[in-house]
């Protein structure tokens, strides 16, 4: 299975970064695991909603373009409007994609405004993660670790609880 974390905006606290390549390590025994990061849109002081709309446009832009073009991944767009798994749901959704020979999954985090609604339109599958705000350099992070306990949970093995 090959799994990109498509994102916008670097990880820059260095906790998290030490956390994102140490679920990074323990995925490469179930998958290929990679990061593809994006710039972020600087947002003016004060953005208007227009002002706020062309920020995510333009993030948009650029995660469409880092998307697999060949309809190769299943695109799984992170959106606080997208249904809500449980590990062992998510679990599922793992092991059914990888069932059905779609085993390419692109999970897309936007930017801190969110995603564009053409970034929305594309996706295979729309995934929240709650309806609790988190910070938005922690996503991946947990994101990472839910995808590692979701193998874990498909191959019996002793981590979930």
């Amino acid at each position: 299975m090959r799994i990109r974390l498509v994102t916008v905006g670097k990880v820059k606290e260095k906790y998290l970064q030490d956390g994102v390549q140490e679920y990074l390590k323990r995925l490469r025994p179930y998958a290929r695991v990679e990061i593809v990061t994006v710039p972020d849109e600087p947002i003016p002081d004060g953005a208007s909603p227009a002002q706020e709309a062309q920020v995510m446009q333009r993030e948009g832009e650029r995660l469409l373009r880092a998307l697999d073009q060949g309809g190769q991944e299943h695109v799984v767009v992170l959106d606080g409007r997208g249904k809500n798994f449980s590990s062992e749901e998510l679990a599922a959704f793992l092991a059914e994609r990888a069932l059905h020979g779609d085993a390419n999954l692109a999970f897309v985090i936007g930017g801190s405004l969110g995603l564009d609604p053409a970034v929305l339109a594309r996706a295979g599958t729309t995934l929240s993660l709650g309806r609790m705000t988190f910070l938005h350099q922690m996503v991946p992070l947990i994101l990472l670790e839910q995808i590692y306990r979701a193998f874990k949970i498909n191959r019996g093995e002793k981590y979930h609880k």
